[in-house]
């Protein structure tokens, strides 16, 4: 048996739509999805939670360990884009405050505060392992993120980021659209 889902299985998860050559571990987690678009060329590795309002374009890869946790603001993942392992990316979350109780046990009247916002990790967006980013931001096109860094502000296209908070370090090479061009070109 593969660790990944034949297209006979895939028809059966709910999924809302999906495109060609799309690999979904058979230990990945997807809560509701029906709110989940994935486009082609897209691996999700096992013990992988994907909830609420997510949609995937082309040639994506989220690695084993990552949340994704869209909610109703959503998260998206735009063409070229991975997460590498144990990477937590939120559209939503508890109010840190005190001014409100948190956690879903809690009866709404008394938990009314969350922040809520829509993420996307832009084209070509790379996102280091232990990554965390946080609602409301988005990692712009050709942004690389390193390993253990938290994300919470949006970034300037074909920058490296690193650190708690992430901050730019250095330029990143436009190199992979030349790459991206041929691969095109060959796909074709």
């Amino acid at each position: 048996m593969s660790t990944f889902y034949t297209e006979e299985e895939l028809k059966q998860l709910g999924i809302a739509e999906y495109g060609e050559d799309v690999l979904i571990g058979r230990h990945a987690v997807l809560y509701h999805p029906e709110r989940l678009h994935i486009g082609s060329h897209v691996r999700i590795d096992d013990f992988t939670i994907v909830s609420g309002n997510v949609r995937l374009h082309d040639y994506i890869h989220i690695s084993h360990f990552c949340g994704l946790y869209g909610a109703e603001a959503g998260i998206e993942m735009l063409d070229f884009s991975c997460l590498s392992s144990k990477v937590s990316v939120y559209a939503t979350s508890d109010d840190y405050s005190g001014e409100t109780m948190t956690n879903p046990m809690v009866p709404e009247k008394y938990h009314v505060r969350h922040i809520s916002a829509p993420v996307q990790i832009g084209k070509h967006g790379l996102i280091g392992c232990g990554s965390v980013i946080l609602p409301g931001v988005t990692i712009a096109e050709g942004c690389s993120v390193g390993s253990m860094s938290l994300c919470n502000r949006t970034t300037e296209p074909f920058g490296i980021y690193a650190g708690i908070p992430a901050r730019r370090i250095k330029e990143r090479s436009r190199r992979l659209e030349e790459l991206e061009a041929q691969l095109r070109q060959e796909t074709m």
